[in-house]
Protein backbone atom coordinates (compact mmCIF):
# COMPACT_ATOMS: atom_id res chain seq x y z
CA UNK A 1 0.00 0.00 0.00
CA UNK A 2 2.98 2.28 0.48
CA UNK A 3 4.46 3.80 -2.67
CA UNK A 4 8.19 4.27 -2.87
CA UNK A 5 9.77 7.10 -4.80
CA UNK A 6 13.34 7.58 -5.85
CA UNK A 7 14.88 10.98 -5.29
CA UNK A 8 17.86 12.04 -7.35
CA UNK A 9 19.96 14.32 -5.15
CA UNK A 10 22.30 15.29 -7.98
CA UNK A 11 19.68 17.38 -9.83
CA UNK A 12 19.91 21.13 -9.77
CA UNK A 13 16.80 23.34 -9.69
CA UNK A 14 15.05 23.27 -13.06
CA UNK A 15 16.83 20.14 -14.35
CA UNK A 16 13.89 17.90 -13.49
CA UNK A 17 11.80 19.48 -16.26
CA UNK A 18 12.31 18.69 -19.91
CA UNK A 19 13.39 21.47 -22.28
CA UNK A 20 9.92 21.63 -23.89
CA UNK A 21 8.24 21.94 -20.50
CA UNK A 22 10.60 24.75 -19.51
CA UNK A 23 9.83 26.65 -22.71
CA UNK A 24 6.09 26.38 -22.04
CA UNK A 25 6.33 27.54 -18.42
CA UNK A 26 5.34 31.21 -18.27
CA UNK A 27 7.73 33.53 -16.52
CA UNK A 28 5.90 36.24 -14.62
CA UNK A 29 7.49 39.12 -12.84
CA UNK A 30 5.63 41.61 -10.75
CA UNK A 31 7.17 45.04 -10.36
CA UNK A 32 6.44 46.60 -7.00
CA UNK A 33 7.58 49.94 -5.68
CA UNK A 34 7.47 51.67 -2.27
CA UNK A 35 4.88 52.27 0.48
CA UNK A 36 3.65 48.72 0.95
CA UNK A 37 3.75 47.83 -2.73
CA UNK A 38 0.58 49.77 -3.54
CA UNK A 39 -0.26 51.00 -6.98
CA UNK A 40 -3.41 53.03 -7.04
CA UNK A 41 -6.34 51.19 -5.49
CA UNK A 42 -4.86 47.75 -6.06
CA UNK A 43 -2.51 46.22 -3.54
CA UNK A 44 -0.34 43.19 -3.95
CA UNK A 45 -1.75 41.42 -0.92
CA UNK A 46 -4.61 39.78 -2.79
CA UNK A 47 -7.19 41.26 -0.43
CA UNK A 48 -7.75 44.83 -1.56
CA UNK A 49 -9.55 45.20 -4.84
CA UNK A 50 -10.78 41.62 -4.70
CA UNK A 51 -14.40 40.63 -4.90
CA UNK A 52 -15.57 38.96 -1.73
CA UNK A 53 -18.43 36.57 -1.30
CA UNK A 54 -21.41 37.97 0.54
CA UNK A 55 -23.16 36.15 3.32
CA UNK A 56 -26.52 35.01 2.12
CA UNK A 57 -29.01 34.64 4.90
CA UNK A 58 -30.80 31.69 3.31
CA UNK A 59 -33.88 33.17 4.93
CA UNK A 60 -35.72 35.46 2.52
CA UNK A 61 -37.91 36.89 5.27
CA UNK A 62 -34.90 38.86 6.57
CA UNK A 63 -35.64 42.08 4.69
CA UNK A 64 -35.10 44.56 7.52
CA UNK A 65 -31.93 46.12 8.81
CA UNK A 66 -30.43 42.92 10.24
CA UNK A 67 -27.42 41.04 8.93
CA UNK A 68 -26.65 37.40 9.57
CA UNK A 69 -23.35 36.39 11.11
CA UNK A 70 -21.46 33.37 9.83
CA UNK A 71 -23.41 30.87 11.90
CA UNK A 72 -26.68 32.54 12.88
CA UNK A 73 -28.60 35.64 13.89
CA UNK A 74 -26.92 37.43 16.80
CA UNK A 75 -29.05 39.43 19.23
CA UNK A 76 -27.35 42.00 21.46
CA UNK A 77 -28.87 42.34 24.92
CA UNK A 78 -27.84 45.35 27.03
CA UNK A 79 -28.87 46.28 30.55
CA UNK A 80 -28.13 42.80 31.87
CA UNK A 81 -27.90 42.70 35.67
CA UNK A 82 -24.39 42.05 36.99
CA UNK A 83 -25.52 38.91 38.86
CA UNK A 84 -27.40 37.36 35.92
CA UNK A 85 -26.35 33.87 34.81
CA UNK A 86 -26.42 32.05 31.49
CA UNK A 87 -29.38 30.04 32.78
CA UNK A 88 -31.36 33.26 33.38
CA UNK A 89 -30.67 34.39 29.81
CA UNK A 90 -31.41 30.90 28.42
CA UNK A 91 -34.76 30.75 30.24
CA UNK A 92 -35.79 34.23 29.09
CA UNK A 93 -34.71 33.91 25.44
CA UNK A 94 -35.39 30.18 25.00
CA UNK A 95 -39.14 30.86 24.94
CA UNK A 96 -38.86 32.33 21.44
CA UNK A 97 -36.80 29.65 19.71
CA UNK A 98 -33.75 27.44 19.98
CA UNK A 99 -30.82 29.40 21.37
CA UNK A 100 -27.67 28.13 19.66
CA UNK A 101 -25.17 30.05 21.76
CA UNK A 102 -25.03 32.56 24.63
CA UNK A 103 -22.03 34.75 25.38
CA UNK A 104 -22.11 36.49 28.74
CA UNK A 105 -18.94 38.58 29.17
CA UNK A 106 -17.54 38.81 32.71
CA UNK A 107 -15.39 41.53 34.26
CA UNK A 108 -11.99 40.04 35.16
CA UNK A 109 -11.56 42.14 38.27
CA UNK A 110 -14.98 41.65 39.86
CA UNK A 111 -16.19 38.44 38.23
CA UNK A 112 -19.61 39.99 37.56
CA UNK A 113 -21.37 40.34 34.20
CA UNK A 114 -20.30 43.45 32.28
CA UNK A 115 -23.87 44.37 31.43
CA UNK A 116 -24.44 42.84 28.01
CA UNK A 117 -25.00 39.44 26.44
CA UNK A 118 -24.95 38.01 22.93
CA UNK A 119 -27.65 35.48 22.10
CA UNK A 120 -27.50 33.48 18.85
CA UNK A 121 -30.53 32.07 17.05
CA UNK A 122 -30.51 29.80 14.02
CA UNK A 123 -33.45 31.47 12.27
CA UNK A 124 -34.31 35.10 11.60
CA UNK A 125 -37.94 34.71 12.65
CA UNK A 126 -36.97 33.45 16.11
CA UNK A 127 -34.52 36.31 16.66
CA UNK A 128 -37.05 38.89 15.45
CA UNK A 129 -39.74 37.49 17.75
CA UNK A 130 -37.37 37.59 20.74
CA UNK A 131 -36.45 41.20 19.97
CA UNK A 132 -40.04 42.34 19.58
CA UNK A 133 -41.19 40.65 22.82
CA UNK A 134 -38.17 41.19 25.08
CA UNK A 135 -37.08 44.75 24.22
CA UNK A 136 -38.01 46.78 27.30
CA UNK A 137 -38.74 43.72 29.44
CA UNK A 138 -37.27 43.17 32.93
CA UNK A 139 -34.65 40.65 34.06
CA UNK A 140 -33.63 40.75 37.75
CA UNK A 141 -35.27 44.19 38.13
CA UNK A 142 -33.33 45.74 35.23
CA UNK A 143 -34.79 46.80 31.90
CA UNK A 144 -33.31 45.01 28.90
CA UNK A 145 -32.60 46.61 25.54
CA UNK A 146 -32.64 43.99 22.78
CA UNK A 147 -31.72 44.42 19.10
CA UNK A 148 -29.74 42.75 16.32
CA UNK A 149 -25.98 42.91 16.85
CA UNK A 150 -25.18 43.32 13.14
CA UNK A 151 -27.16 45.82 11.10
CA UNK A 152 -26.92 47.23 7.59
CA UNK A 153 -25.29 50.67 7.48
CA UNK A 154 -27.43 53.59 6.45
CA UNK A 155 -26.53 54.81 2.95
CA UNK A 156 -26.35 58.47 4.06
CA UNK A 157 -23.93 57.67 6.91
CA UNK A 158 -21.82 55.48 4.64
CA UNK A 159 -21.28 58.28 2.10
CA UNK A 160 -19.92 60.61 4.75
CA UNK A 161 -17.23 58.17 5.83
CA UNK A 162 -15.85 57.66 2.34
CA UNK A 163 -15.27 61.39 1.88
CA UNK A 164 -11.84 61.40 3.48
CA UNK A 165 -10.71 63.52 6.38
CA UNK A 166 -13.06 65.39 8.65
CA UNK A 167 -12.49 68.82 10.15
CA UNK A 168 -10.81 67.41 13.25
CA UNK A 169 -7.42 68.82 14.20
CA UNK A 170 -4.43 66.53 14.50
CA UNK A 171 -3.88 67.20 18.17
CA UNK A 172 -2.06 69.65 20.36
CA UNK A 173 -3.17 73.03 21.66
CA UNK A 174 -4.53 75.35 18.93
CA UNK A 175 -3.41 72.94 16.23
CA UNK A 176 0.22 72.77 17.44
CA UNK A 177 1.63 69.36 18.18
CA UNK A 178 3.85 70.26 21.10
CA UNK A 179 3.17 72.27 24.24
CA UNK A 180 5.68 74.96 23.26
CA UNK A 181 4.61 78.31 21.97
CA UNK A 182 5.38 79.02 18.34
CA UNK A 183 5.75 82.79 18.78
CA UNK A 184 9.36 84.01 18.59
CA UNK A 185 9.14 86.15 21.75
CA UNK A 186 8.23 83.32 24.13
CA UNK A 187 10.64 80.50 24.87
Amino acid sequence: MTDKFEIDLNLKPGEDLQDEEMAEAPITTIKRKGRGFQSGDQRGDGVHGSAFEKLNSGDDSATGKALKSVEGWIVLVTGVHEEATEEDIQDKFGEYGEVKNIHLNLDRRTGYVKGYALVEYGEYSQAQEAISHLNGSKLLDQTLTVDFAFIKPNQAEDRGRKGGFTSRSRGGHNGRRSGRSSSPGRR
